[in-house]
């Protein structure tokens, strides 16, 4: 179910705004595990993640092609050696800004400034940005220790595959529920965010309904005696589309509604 969503310019990156979802996140759940695409990552980005005691593990296409870097020049490794380029990480330069680096993840912390704002201000490669130096700096530790994590771990490249296909089919749901969209266009912002916020919340609402009478479903199968797992359950998606007329007359009607019991004991 969608917590978040944000509306951003054509060409930009979302790791620029990758992390303004949790800032936002008013909710019980609170992740420290944060998924995307390729374009959900950077080393600036993995720098900043660190310090917010955030975990970024996206699926990165053509990851061989980026760099790994070295602790020092004269490090060697056994085996994967050809992995690493001959550029080594400035811990001087760390170790110099991270005073900085620590206050600007506290002011995010304490919600006196957005990631998005700050990143936006981090895209430049500009000399006189020294705080974008320090943060690629420490994103690129943190990006070679993930990817050495990555290649030499299946369970996490399933999390990560499993994860990313979990936001494809939420993505697909909502394009499915928002159905006329390739002929509704407007070229207002406001508009725009409207249809977004909009699609997402038709798209909770049924996801809610799917979930309620998967439950309900549970329920009578346990009563009858039948032995619930949790493969059982992940057979189900709650993303089901094929019993739901998009194109019906709708009617608001006042229902006393039963309260939601999910009390289902999945056996292990």
């Amino acid at each position: 179910m969608l917590l978040f969503s944000h509306f951003i310019p054509c060409g930009v990156w979302e790791a620029v705004y990758i992390l303004d979802g949790l800032t936002k996140n008013k909710s019980d759940i609170q992740p420290d595990t944060l998924h995307g695409d390729t374009q959900a990552q950077s080393a600036p980005v993995y720098g900043l993640v660190f310090l917010l005691g955030i975990k970024l593990m996206p699926r990165i296409r053509n990851w061989k092609d980026l760099k790994w870097f070295r602790p020092t020049a004269d490090e060697v490794y056994e085996h994967i050696d050809d992995l690493f380029t001959k550029d080594t990480i400035d811990w001087d330069l760390i170790a110099c800004h991270l005073p900085d680096m620590l206050q600007v993840a506290q002011s995010i912390r304490a919600g006196r400034i957005q990631p998005s704002t700050l990143l936006r201000k981090l895209g430049t490669a500009s000399r006189k940005n020294k705080l974008y130096f320090a943060f690629r700096e420490l994103g690129r530790v943190v990006r070679t220790l993930f990817l050495l994590e990555y290649i030499s771990d299946d369970a996490l490249r399933q999390v990560i595959q499993a994860a990313q296909n979990k936001c494809e089919g939420f993505n697909n749901f909502a394009q499915w529920a928002h159905f006329g969209s390739d002929t509704i266009e407007e070229n207002v912002r406001e508009d725009q965010l409207k249809i977004i916020k909009y699609n997402h919340l038709i798209a909770n609402l049924m996801i809610f309904h799917n979930c309620h009478t998967m439950t309900q479903a549970f329920k009578e199968l346990e009563a009858e005696g039948m032995k619930l797992t949790p493969e059982l359950a992940a057979a189900f998606s709650p993303y089901r589309t094929h019993h739901t007329n998009r194109f019906c007359t709708y009617e608001l009607r006042e229902r006393d509604l039963e309260p939601i019991d999910y009390g289902v004991t999945f056996q292990m």
